[in-house]
């Protein structure tokens, strides 16, 4: 399996996921009558970040990913999302950069050295398979399992097939 295959298909099965479970939820609020800024502000707990947050970081770290991955400039995107339709656009913008990129562009990108920010004055950097299995995955995955979790807690009915973009 190339570098490209083990990252950029798990990648935007997620994203496409996020976006059905966002969906969800917009329709949870209008049969609820819940306005959406309560759920798009939810947190599972008060020092975490709220759900529209949990959206943005996931897209962050998938394509910011792939780009320190590829060895091109990394896309940088304001973080202004208010609504669900927004968080969409965000989500399938973030979906359209990812198919943009090619296998070639992955080749040698295990073993390549990447550098990316470790918090606001410090960088770190590790070879490509170690930046993809232990910063870029369990980021990524982190906050897409957390957007999934504050949405269940909040009552929108989504499950396992939902997280994983089968259901």
């Amino acid at each position: 399996m190339s570098f490209y295959d083990a990252s950029v298909p798990a990648f935007l099965q997620i994203l496409g996921a996020l976006s059905g479970i966002l969906t969800k939820a917009e329709a949870h609020c209008a049969a609820k009558n819940i306005q959406p800024d309560v759920l798009l502000g939810a947190r599972l707990y008060p020092d975490m970040l709220p759900l529209n947050r949990q959206i943005q970081l996931a897209r962050d770290f998938a394509t910011k990913g792939c780009a320190r991955l590829a060895h091109i400039d990394v896309p940088s995107v304001p973080d202004t999302e208010k609504t669900f339709e927004e968080l969409r656009q965000r989500l399938a913008k973030a979906s359209d950069y990812l198919k943009t990129f090619k296998s070639a562009q992955f080749e040698g990108a295990d073993t390549k050295e990447v550098t990316f920010p470790i918090g606001p004055n410090n960088s770190m950097t590790l070879p490509g398979q170690q930046f993809l299995n232990r910063v870029a995955f369990p980021n990524f995955y982190f906050h897409a399992t957390t957007a999934h979790g504050i949405l269940r807690h909040n009552g929108v009915e989504i499950g396992k097939r939902d997280f994983l973009g089968v259901s």
